[in-house]
């Protein structure tokens, strides 16, 4: 089954503006990236200022990498989020974390999930999947996933953009759609016309589209399942 209503996050939001275009074009949840070294990154600070901005109108989500359980639970509760996403966690380390924070998601890639033994969920709330770098923009080939398809929600990324992200719901048929990148007009610096043209084009893919996506071959690369709707903050 294909969700009926996609969920649609805004990933790597540095500033009020992105956040206030984001939510009024319709995204479901809105991310802030706390891992150094990306064109993304806000401080700890910055994020909880960014959050607090958000106010209910979306789910809040902190995209954290190469940090501990222990880190990652103590950032998400300092900043007051709603959802802690990991990135580069081993099982152990997911059931770990969820011991610590009740809304976990898990970021891997088809190439990892080979190596970690599929895509079955270990627990997390939600898994994004991802092209191999995460947050690279990299487009990857979604045929792989017509040999293995994941047991829970999912959100599709990885090089997503307004321009083919219709396309890869109705041939993948995610929960929902996970873009950063593919919004920006450079590296972190968000596209206020993007971001609406996005979220649009996301949810103008039909049903009809994405239940064929159950039934037909995915092949080739990304050029432009469950009936699970992730939950989301709205006042």
């Amino acid at each position: 089954m294909i969700a009926s209503s996609l969920t649609v996050k805004i990933c790597g939001l540095r500033t009020e503006a992105a956040i206030d275009v984001a939510i009024a074009a319709g995204a479901d949840a809105v991310g802030f990236v706390i891992a150094e070294g990306s064109p993304r990154f806000v401080d700890a600070e910055t994020a909880r200022r960014l959050i607090e901005h958000t106010a209910g109108r979306a789910t809040t989500v902190l995209v954290t990498k190469g940090l501990s359980p222990e880190a990652a639970a103590s950032a998400a509760y300092g900043c007051g989020v709603d959802v802690l996403q990991v990135h580069g966690f081993d099982r152990p380390q997911v059931e770990r974390t969820l011991e610590l924070f009740p809304r976990v998601w898990r970021a891997t890639s088809v190439s990892a999930a080979n190596l970690e033994g599929g895509l079955d969920s270990w627990g997390e709330e939600l898994l994004l999947i991802d092209s191999p770098r995460a947050g690279s923009g990299e487009r990857w080939d979604l045929g792989a996933l017509h040999e293995q398809r994941p047991s829970g929600p999912w959100l599709l990324a990885g090089g997503l953009d307004p321009d083919n992200v219709a396309q890869a719901v109705a041939q993948a048929g995610p929960t929902g759609v996970d873009v950063s990148s593919g919004v920006e007009s450079a590296p972190g610096v968000k596209d206020h016309a993007l971001i609406e043209r996005f979220v649009a084009n996301a949810r103008s893919t039909s049903r009809g589209s994405a239940d064929r996506a159950e039934t037909e071959p995915n092949s080739g690369k990304l050029s432009s399942n469950d009936d699970h709707h992730i939950p989301v903050a709205r006042s």
